[in-house]
C-alpha cells in the first residue's frame, strides 16, 4: 500500500496535464490558483451554503440526513479530501453532494464525475455504506440538483487514474504532458514545460 495520500484536486489537475502533479508535487512549484477570481469566488460561495440551512434535508431526493463540510480520508485507495455534503439515503445508501460555482450546460464534466467518484469511495470506506449516486448543485444555475450514477467500471477507471498520479508522485516521474495544446496557452506552468 502506498503512503502517499492524494486529493481529488490533484486527480483533477492530472486530468488537465499529467506534468501538473510533477510540477506541483516533486518539484514543489505553486501554480498560484488562490489569486484566480473563479476560484475565491467559488470558494466565498461554498463557505456561504455550509452555513445556510445546515438541518435542511432534500426529502425529493430521499435524504434522511446529512453530514456537512465531511473530511474523508481512504488509505486502501490512498486518497483524502473534504465533500461539500454526505447524503445519508433511505434506502440505506449513501451520496456525496458537491456544489460547483458554475452554470449546468446539460452535461456533466469528466472532472466532475471522477471527483464524485473519488468522494463516493471515501464514503464507502467511511461510513460504510454502499454509493451508487452523487449529486452537484450548480450555484449559477439557480441551484439546479443533477444527480450522476456512479459504477463499478467508473470507480475502476479512477482507481487506475490514482494509480498513474501515484507513480509519478512516488518515482519523480516526468510524464508526457496533455494532447490538448490548448491546455498550454492558458498553462501556469508553460513557460518552464519542457516541450
Amino acid at each position: 500500500m502506498s503512503k502517499i495520500s492524494i486529493t481529488p484536486s490533484i486527480v483533477l489537475e492530472y486530468l488537465f496535464c499529467p506534468r501538473f502533479i510533477y510540477y506541483m508535487t516533486c518539484l514543489k512549484i505553486p501554480q498560484q490558483e488562490d489569486k484566480r477570481y473563479k476560484v475565491q469566488k467559488g470558494r466565498r460561495v461554498h463557505d456561504k451554503k455550509s452555513s445556510q440551512n445546515t438541518d435542511y434535508l432534500r426529502k425529493q431526493i430521499g435524504v434522511t440526513d446529512k453530514k456537512i463540510n465531511q473530511k474523508l480520508i481512504s488509505a486502501k485507495h490512498s486518497i483524502h479530501g473534504e465533500v461539500d455534503e454526505v447524503l445519508f439515503l433511505d434506502d440505506g445508501t449513501a451520496a456525496p453532494l458537491d456544489y460547483k460555482y458554475a452554470k449546468y450546460k446539460k452535461r456533466i464534466f469528466k472532472t466532475y464525475k471522477y471527483q464524485a467518484v473519488m468522494y463516493a469511495m471515501m464514503i464507502e470506506d467511511n461510513f460504510g455504506c454502499d454509493v451508487n449516486k452523487a449529486f452537484i448543485v450548480y450555484t449559477r444555475s439557480k441551484n439546479k440538483l443533477i444527480k450522476i450514477d456512479i459504477t463499478a467500471g467508473d470507480k475502476a477507471e479512477v482507481k487506475n487514474i490514482l494509480n498513474k498520479v501515484i507513480k509519478i508522485i512516488a518515482n519523480n516521474y516526468y510524464p508526457k504532458k496533455t494532447s490538448y495544446k490548448k491546455r498550454c496557452q492558458d498553462c501556469c506552468y508553460r513557460n518552464i514545460c519542457i516541450k
